[in-house]
């Protein structure tokens, strides 16, 4: 897979130079998709059946930490977009064969929040209402919307499940024009009574017991991982792609920069510069070599055919939001080291700083969750979130 990073790498100043106008445009450049698409990186956690990679998550994860460095909108876009295939893997082998069979360089784009109306019907679902924040939207033909089945008249209990539509079932809204994250076109999905079959939806409650339908046709280690443990990381890893590009950038900005309110005086001679400078770079090194070590026990212990233990898939989820905490932290220390010059339009620094914290207010980074669940794990107490 080393050459999907290396091809991923040659890209990197590309996205670089287009990041202001990836923002301008509030989208990524079809191009820029289609030479991402080309380094093969969205078939990294795809199954192996449909040309896909199956590599190890880390791979992935390493790939999405060098594109937010360059961009952090493209990071974003490329994480959230690439985990899909991973979670496609997961669901009825059909529902996989309607999507790659025709083209496996299908991409899918989602919005799990339950905000539209999911009913029961013969054979599937009806499917109506609005879905926000689908990152990367104008880049997929399909989409996985998130929706609660309601419980039944004969006692059957209320379901979150996750429905897989094509884009002849819903229509994209252009509704994104924010502070931060500006170029990931998180457009709205609009869905008016779409009929879903029953094999294009997933129940959470398999997700979280690590039995979905899709491992009988993909039995490899890499889809008996819980979903709360690669897609929290796909979310908080392009935040510290961010901070690495942050601080890559002030470095280079303070080595040359001249502090006027000090005499003259080199920034990059500074103490106290120095000092913010090694404290961000320790923030992102801890979360990620806290990323590194977490994936790595987790694959280790899957591939062994071993159970995992809830103390580690709820350690992953303290680590996960720690690692968005730290990211953001080393964000703004650079950002408050680097004077008024940073503020201005175009500059690397201030569009980081206002992407890191675009990405920090997803549900999903929420710390008081993660670490109260990683708490009552401790402490013996029953849980009853699936996202652990």
């Amino acid at each position: 897979m080393e050459a999907v990073l290396d091809a991923v790498r040659e890209l990197l100043p590309v996205l670089r130079e287009r990041a202001q106008d990836t923002e301008d445009r509030r989208a990524l450049d079809p191009e820029m998709v289609k030479s991402l698409a080309e380094t093969g990186f969205f078939r990294l956690l795809q199954p192996s059946r449909f040309d896909g990679f199956e590599a190890h998550p880390l791979t992935f994860l390493t790939g999405v930490r060098e594109i937010a460095s360059a961009c952090g909108s493209t990071g974003w876009v490329a994480s959230v977009v690439g985990v899909h295939n991973w979670q496609l893997g997961l669901f009825p082998d059909r529902a996989q064969q309607d999507v790659w069979a025709p083209d496996p360089s299908t991409r899918l784009s989602s919005s799990y929040a339950p905000t539209g109306k999911i009913t029961a019907v013969d054979g599937g679902y009806r499917v109506t209402g609005r879905w926000s924040f689908s990152s990367g939207c104008d880049h997929a033909t399909w989409v996985l919307l998130g929706g609660i089945v309601p419980s039944g008249d004969d006692g059957t209990p209320a379901d979150f499940r996750t429905f897989l539509l094509p884009i002849s079932d819903y229509r994209i809204e252009d509704v994104w024009n924010t502070v931060g994250l500006r170029g990931t076109g998180s457009n709205d999905i609009v869905v008016d009574n779409a009929f879903v079959p029953g094999y294009r939806s997933l129940s959470f409650n398999d997700t979280s017991r690590l039995r979905c339908p899709g491992q009988e046709q993909n039995p490899g280690p890499l889809y008996r991982i819980p979903y709360a443990s690669i897609f929290s990381y796909a979310i908080t890893t392009p935040l510290i792609g961010m901070a690495t590009g942050a601080y890559r950038a002030h470095v280079d900005y303070t080595r040359e920069r001249v502090r006027a309110a000090y005499a003259g005086v080199r920034a990059a001679e500074d103490p106290h510069s120095q000092v913010r400078v090694a404290e961000a770079a320790s923030d992102v090194d801890a979360a990620w070599l806290a990323l590194r070590a977490n994936m790595t026990e987790l694959m280790d212990l899957v591939t062994a055919g071993e159970k995992l233990p809830i103390s580690l898939r709820l350690r992953i989820r303290r680590d996960q939001v720690r690692g968005t905490e730290l990211s953001i932290r080393a964000v703004d220390r650079l950002f408050e080291n680097s004077g008024g010059r940073a503020l201005a339009v175009g500059t690397p620094i201030q569009r980081f700083w206002r992407d890191a914290h675009a990405g920090r207010v997803h549900a999903i980074n929420d710390p008081e969750r993660a670490l109260s669940m990683f708490g009552r794990g401790e402490f013996g107490l029953p849980l009853n979130d699936a996202m652990v």
